[in-house]
């Protein structure tokens, strides 16, 4: 399938000069996907998907187009290079487009050493039903579980192939995981839910749909009773499963796409701190059995260990190659696209310093405050990081957890609550984002 995949970006590439283009890309992707959902013991749902996906990217000048299709049919690659051509010399030019030169492409990569793919052969449709409901029996075992909403089990494979007429061609395989179980205790306006779930790279690496499914359930159990926090100014711990959502608005802000367009509260802080100095937040493109690893990006640069955030010191932006010209700086090889749009900026693996403390430390540092362990909505202010967002979690006295929250808006500026985090030692390392419980002084609570 490979080679296969191989030769339909040549073929796209071909089709692309011969219409006229001066530089082009193209991508294939093949794709397989089964997912089982049951409910109440019985199958509820089952879809299976097989599919094939390329994309083609011509460059006129210092103008550029996209075009996409599900067909590989000769006729049609033929209209797809004509009609991105047309589309091309149409469109307004950008003087930062362009492909790669050909000395900084990726070479002699090992896909093999990062274990993208596992080796296993497909789940049988069954047997993913039969961890399904093993997950939801689980579950339901629980007294004072009502119901279970869902329980879902899934299995992902897909090759992917790059071609660029700068002489770069490489591809690789993935392949996906999943079981998730969500229990619900309580009816009416007394309910309230919470779930578990796995997700790997490699089935062998999965917990037990058991112990999937009395998390989902022992976690819904301790939601009951729930109810609005004080209003005030209180510490606020993000656990664990929720904690990356905070890095993640760090790493939207040094995003070169928002830092070029001037709309992020970071784009004048590079060199200066962002985090306490004794945290540090690196990318790590080639950990093994990650979903997000990847030898080269799509843009064909090899890709490489790198420090967004150094000792608290902003480092770096992500950068693709467009952005980064922009920017006047170079590309951190962090560009990723489908088949239907041009490449753009995107992080990957990415991991925080963790702490010496444990969450519980923490909770009893805490003293009075706010635990959060799940947030809906939010609003943040992409230009000055105000933050804004809907939590739910429990209450803490003492350092100890007395009673479940919900409908609470917890808030703050994002500069302010970044530089005073402090991170517990919980983080789970088989994860794409490796970052421990957060706790957070001095945040604004709004409940009765």
């Amino acid at each position: 399938m490979a080679d296969t995949l191989d030769a339909l970006t040549q073929a796209l590439l071909d089709a692309a000069k011969r219409a006229g283009a001066d530089a082009a890309d193209a991508m294939a992707v093949d794709g397989t996907s089964v997912s089982i959902d049951v409910r109440q013991g019985t199958l509820e749902q089952a879809e299976r998907s097989e599919g094939i996906d390329i994309g083609l990217r011509v460059l006129i000048g210092q103008r550029q187009a996209c075009v996409s299709s599900s067909d590989v049919k000769p006729d049609t690659i033929a209209q797809m290079a004509e009609r991105a051509v047309a589309m091309a010399k149409e469109a307004p030019e950008d003087p930062h487009i362009g492909l790669a030169d050909a000395a900084d492409l990726a070479r002699d990569w090992d896909v093999a050493a990062l274990e993208l793919a596992d080796p296993a052969e497909e789940p049988d449709p069954a047997a993913l039903q039969e961890a399904a409901l093993r997950a939801e029996a689980a579950a339901q075992s629980h007294a004072g579980i009502s119901q279970v909403q869902s329980s879902s089990a899934g299995y992902g494979r897909r090759r992917i192939h790059l071609s660029a007429s700068n002489g770069f061609s490489g591809g690789y395989t993935r392949t996906d995981n999943g079981l998730s179980c969500v229990a619900i205790t309580g009816t009416g306006s007394e309910m309230e839910r919470d779930y578990d779930g796995d997700f790997r790279v490699f089935a062998s690496d999965m917990r037990s749909p058991e112990e999937i499914g009395h998390q989902a359930a022992t976690r819904a159990l301790e939601r009951a009773g729930a109810r609005k926090p004080k209003t005030g100014s209180f510490p606020v711990l993000f656990d664990e499963r929720i904690s990356s959502s905070l890095i993640g608005h760090l790493l939207a802000a040094s995003n070169g796409t928002n830092i070029a367009r001037g709309a992020s509260w970071l784009r004048d802080a590079m060199d200066q701190p962002v985090l306490p100095d004794v945290l540090s937040l690196t990318e790590n493109p080639h950990r093994k059995r990650m979903s997000s690893s990847k030898p080269f990006d799509a843009e064909g640069l090899p890709t490489a260990a790198r420090n967004i955030v150094e000792n608290g010191v902003l480092k770096q932006w992500t950068l693709d190659l467009a952005h980064a010209r922009k920017l006047g700086l170079h590309s951190t090889a962090n560009a990723a696209r489908g088949t239907s749009a041009p490449p753009s900026p995107s992080v990957g693996n990415v991991e925080l310093t963790q702490g010496d403390k444990t969450r519980e430390d923490l909770l009893k540092e805490m003293g009075t405050g706010l635990l959060v362990t799940s947030m809906i909505g939010s609003t943040i202010n992409p230009t000055t990081g105000d933050y804004s967002r809907g939590a739910a979690g429990f209450w803490v006295e003492n350092g100890e957890p007395i009673y479940a929250v919900n409908e609470c808006t917890i808030a703050g500026n994002l500069r302010d609550m970044l530089r005073r985090i402090i991170p517990a030692n919980d983080a789970r390392t088989y994860l794409s984002r490796v970052v421990p419980s957060l706790l957070v002084e001095g945040m604004t609570l709004a409940g009765d």
